[in-house]
This record gives C-alpha cells, sequence and structure tokens, in this order.
C-alpha cells in the first residue's frame, strides 16, 4: 500500500511541475516550481534508484535518504520565505523585519540542532541530520501557520497563493504527526503508520499545488496581492531503511 502511494505520489509530482511548465506558472512562482523540481528529481529518482539497487534496507540507502532529506528540508525553508516575500511584494516596509525573523529562526534552529553533536558526538550523521530535519520542520510548520492566518486578515485575499501556503502546511504536518505517533505508539516501530500519513500528506500538497494552478487562474488574475492590516509580525522522518 505504501509503495502504492509512493508512486501515485510521484505521479502528482510530475502532474504538478508539468502544469506549472504548461501554464506559465513557473515564472509568477519560481522558489515553488524549483523546489517541485528538486522533489521530483530527489525523492522520485535519487532515492529510488539507490532502493532498487542496494535495497530499502542498505546502507547507501540509509545515508542518500537522509542526505536528501536535509536538502529537501533546506529547500522546503527557502519555499517558505519566498512565499512570506511574495505575501509582501506590496508591503516593502514589513519585508525587512519579516526577513530578520526568518533569519533568526533560522540560525536558532541551527544552534539547537548542533547541540546534538556534543550530546551524541559518537552518531554525528544521524543525530545532527534528523534533529536538524526535525526542528527545521517544526520551524516550518509554526511560520507557515503564521503566514496562513495572516493571508486571512487581508482586505483582498489571494486565493492562489492561500491555497499554495495551505499545500505546504499539510506537507509539515506530516512529520510532526508521524513522530508523534512514532513515540506514542511504540509497537508501530516498524514505521508503517508513519510512513503511511506522510505519504498522505505528501499527497494533499501536490494534489492540492496541482488544484491552486490549474483552477483557480482566472479568479486569481482578477485579484490584487495583499493589502496588510496594522497587524504586528512574529515577534518526521521514517526510520532505517524506511521510505
Amino acid at each position: 500500500m505504501i509503495d502504492g502511494l509512493g508512486y501515485f505520489g510521484v505521479a502528482l509530482e510530475v502532474a504538478f511541475v508539468a502544469a506549472m511548465l504548461l501554464r506559465g506558472r513557473w515564472k509568477k512562482y519560481f522558489g515553488l516550481f524549483l523546489y517541485a523540481l528538486a522533489f521530483l528529481s530527489l525523492d522520485a529518482i535519487v532515492r529510488l534508484a539507490v532502493r532498487y539497487s542496494y535495497g530499502p534496507a542498505s546502507v547507501q540507502y540509509y545515508y542518500v535518504y537522509w542526505f536528501t532529506d536535509v536538502a529537501l528540508t533546506l529547500g522546503a525553508f527557502l519555499l517558505v520565505c519566498a512565499f512570506f516575500r511574495r505575501a509582501f511584494a506590496t508591503k516593502k516596509d514589513w519585508w525587512s523585519p519579516v526577513r530578520t525573523s526568518l533569519i533568526s529562526v533560522f540560525v536558532l534552529v541551527t544552534l539547537i540542532s548542533c547541540l546534538s553533536i556534543l550530546r551524541n558526538y559518537h552518531h554525528l550523521f544521524s543525530a545532527f541530520t534528523t534533529e536538524f530535519s526535525q526542528n527545521l520542520y517544526f520551524a516550518c510548520l509554526v511560520l507557515i501557520t503564521v503566514l496562513y492566518v495572516m493571508l486571512q486578515q487581508t482586505d483582498r485575499a489571494d486565493d492562489e497563493l492561500s491555497l499554495l501556503v495551505s499545500g505546504l502546511g499539510i506537507e509539515f504536518a506530516g512529520p510532526a504527526a508521524g513522530m508523534a505517533l512514532y513515540y506514542l505508539t511504540p509497537g508501530w516501530h516498524d514505521v508503517l503508520l508513519p510512513v503511511l500519513i506522510m505519504q498522505l500528506c505528501n499527497l494533499g500538497m501536490f494534489a492540492t499545488w496541482l488544484y491552486a494552478v490549474t483552477r483557480t487562474e482566472e479568479k486569481v488574475s482578477a485579484r490584487s496581492l495583499p493589502t496588510f492590516r496594522p497587524v504586528r509580525v512574529f515577534a518526521e522522518a521514517p526510520a532505517h531503511g524506511a521510505r
């Protein structure tokens, strides 16, 4: 079942990239297009190639999975920043403090994750990569939630941007829910249930994105970008051998 969802997810990823190219949406959301292209390349090509060459329980697949996971996590954070930049396109005086807040969040997450090296110096790679990915995913989940709430406070909502932000929020909810289940259900430590949830969240993200770029183009084009009300801003992964 998990493999079937994985292949269906690959089909959705391909469909979304193709839709952005055919409709010219990649020009408007270039950061989103690059992230989707990287996701497709790393998840559907690199990981699958190593998995079928060496097996899902191999050391090679383990390292490739976590290297690509860190890369995709960093890409997701940059995509969150791009969405914030897009939302504040007409409020340039707001972008400077928001940008500073985003940079501060990234630095804080990195410092907290580096502490794991001191506690687990015998397992530097696994300790740092897993904790860094989890911490950054959680930070992205909080940031994307804040952005979605702010978008709902605008006088003129950008439906397309709201859908794209919602889709990314679905993806971030996957690792958080998966890790919660991993610790709350010790009998499921074969990662069956957490991976299933993450696969469904991945499908939800690309399905939402595909709908956004294929169904709301006319509505969005007739609206302007958000004008914000004066609101003050700011102040898990599969186990070894799982896909």
